[in-house]
């Protein structure tokens, strides 16, 4: 009954354990997910920095096995390649070992001193714990909530680490657990293969360090019994990340996870060679039976990867054609009709920021095909040409792909999705992607109504072509406008939409009315009319849309425009702000004005 009681203790502080780090690690993506993607792309142009932020980036998520999702999801996405790839695996085994470093403060001796005993684990988790709760129940702001997660998540992992060492300290009289361990250190291949099968089993290399580091507690764990189980714990983390790599990946992505198991694989033959040596030639006798406590435990897990890293950094270049070898290219690949689509990649919703911002990608890179799609598209009633034709429905397939595609991956990331700026992100491409598919299919219609001109033998007339090219250059304009704003997310150019989409509104009008004009005076035909009308209603349509992109990126960061649209737009029209006027007014001078005067 007390083994049973003992090992519900364990589990129970072990699923603690495992929760405290998943809770901090989120907390730190969340905080820090925003400049992810920049630091893991830029500062992995050369081996050594891609190793640094290898370690780096693992450090803040606490997690290798993330680190190398992220950085598979990267290498889809095109921002990596698996060069870069290989230096930032180096990286995050070093990086990994942060835990191990923290969870290390177990074994400090206050001794009667305030400050130590403040930094003691049994009085540093409830500390974290009522800072956390704090932060995450009474401060509203998001940054203080992922501080909170923070400090919840440390609290937690701590409680779980001391339930852990409570746990086994019957262990520390037991003679059969003593006996086990005897067993274990005469055969160090041994530990390897159990560190490695309980790693895959608990799925964090971390947390069985961890477990290591509460079973030193019990004084029973020497030297030559820990170091081979590290070293298994070290391989047992390539498994899942290979299994992960090898799902739906390309073949860079594939073959960054054979790399980690090459690289993991070379540092335990080579260390357990080193190990056997050193002891056989009698090197620090006193240090293989001597007892270790969780110190000892963690320096040597990251003098391990250190050094693993270290020695094989030269490499890269070998374990790249290692693992090309291992993963070969396709003698005929089959050619991927939208490689842009790559960037989707559901690995990257590890961190919904870094896939958030992929989609922004794809949006604006939509955006500028809707853009491209409406230009070509007005060109045809100059000269109508049934080979742009064919191209302005090629894009249009596309444009409807892109939709599809980015859709269903926003839909699937919403479960991801835990911080309210996120939401507010996603939210905002959910609505706006829909919106550029709706310009993109303007765009056809504007080719439809060009052949049915060009069919019928339609001829506008001098005026009428003129006006149409002067609302032509306002739409381009409004077009140009809405995808710098979505591109840099800036405010101030979003703002600049609405006058021009008021203008634009007003030039509608007075066309429909002039055109009108024309018809009762026998000036257009009937056919000519109808086509012309059907244009304007389109164009004006495309400013609206555009003016609905602008709303929703200036809502994103701004509650009163985002749950009432319509009532900003209208309190803008009958406001007195001068900015706002005085672009319209602008707008006005450049496109309304000409039009009136043409003649």
């Amino acid at each position: 009954m007390d083994t049973i009681l003992m090992i519900i203790k364990l589990l129970g502080g072990l699923a603690m354990f495992l929760y405290g780090m998943e809770i901090m690690g989120d907390g730190l993506k969340q905080g820090s997910g925003n400049t992810l993607k920049n630091v893991l792309g830029k500062l992995t142009q050369n081996a050594l920095l891609g190793v640094l932020t290898g370690a780096l980036v693992t450090a803040v998520i606490q997690s290798s096995t993330a680190t190398i999702v992220l950085t598979v999801g990267l290498i889809g996405a095109g921002i990596l390649n698996l060069r870069q790839a290989v230096s930032i695996v180096l990286g995050a085994n070093i990086g990994t070992t942060v835990t191990a470093q923290i969870i290390r403060l177990m074994d400090i001796d206050s001794s009667g001193s305030t400050i130590l005993t403040f930094f003691k684990p049994d009085t540093l988790a409830p500390i974290a714990l009522i800072i956390g709760i704090i932060c995450v129940m009474f401060i509203k702001k998001e940054s203080s909530k992922n501080i909170g997660m923070i400090a919840l998540g440390f609290g937690i992992l701590f409680m779980g680490l001391l339930g852990m060492t409570d746990a086994v300290e019957p262990l520390s009289s037991s003679k059969a657990f003593a006996d086990i361990l005897g067993r274990f250190s005469d055969m160090p291949f041994l530990g390897i293969i159990t560190g490695l099968v309980l790693t895959v089993i608990v799925q964090s290399s971390s947390a069985m360090v961890g477990i290591l580091q509460a079973l030193s507690s019990t004084g029973a764990m020497t030297f030559e019994l820990v170091y081979p189980i590290i070293m298994g714990i070290n391989l047992g983390t390539c498994v899942t990340t290979a299994l992960v790599c090898s799902i739906g990946s390309s073949k860079d992505a594939k073959r960054t996870g054979i790399v980690h198991i090459v690289f993991n694989t070379i540092g335990t033959i080579l260390f357990m060679i080193a190990m056997t040596i050193l002891r056989n030639v009698g090197f620090m006798p006193d240090m293989w039976e001597g007892v270790v406590d969780s110190g000892i435990i963690a320096n040597f897990q990251t003098i391990f990867n250190l050094v693993t890293a270290i020695v094989l950094l030269p490499f890269t270049g070998v374990l790249v054609k290692i693992a090309c070898a291992i993963v070969k290219d396709d003698e005929e690949g089959a050619e991927v009709k939208y490689p842009e689509l790559a960037a989707l990649d559901s690995k990257l919703m590890i961190t919904p920021p870094v896939a958030l911002a992929e989609v922004t990608k794809i949006a604006v890179n939509m955006a500028e095909i809707a853009k491209d799609n409406v230009a070509l598209s007005l060109q045809q009633f100059k000269d109508f040409d049934a080979e742009v034709s064919a191209q302005i429905n090629e894009a249009e397939d596309k444009l409807d792909c892109f939709t599809d595609k980015a859709d269903n991956y926003l839909i699937e990331l919403s479960s991801h999705i835990k911080n309210a700026a996120d939401k507010r992100q996603h939210t905002m491409l959910m609505q706006c992607i829909r919106d550029i598919e709706r310009i993109g299919d303007y765009a056809s219609n504007f080719d439809e109504l060009a052949k049915k001109k060009a069919d019928t033998e339609v001829k506008f007339s001098k005026v009428a072509k003129k006006e149409f090219a002067v609302i032509s250059d306002a739409i381009n304009e409004i077009l140009r406008l809405t995808i710098e704003a979505m591109t840099d997310e800036n405010d101030y150019v979003a703002r600049r939409i609405e006058p021009l989409e008021e203008v634009i509104d007003d030039m509608v009008l007075l066309l429909k009315n002039r055109h009108t004009d024309r018809l009762c005076e026998g000036v257009c035909s009937i056919n000519g009319g109808l086509i012309f009308m059907d244009v304007l209603t389109y164009l004006e349509r495309t400013a609206d849309q555009c003016s609905t992109i602008a709303m929703l990126l200036l809502g994103k960061n701004n509650d009163e425009i985002s749950q009432n649209h319509h009532m900003y737009m209208q309190a803008l029209h009958n406001s007195s702000d001068q900015s706002y006027l005085a672009e319209q007014e602008n707008r006005k001078a450049q496109y309304l004005t000409p039009l009136k005067n043409l003649k």
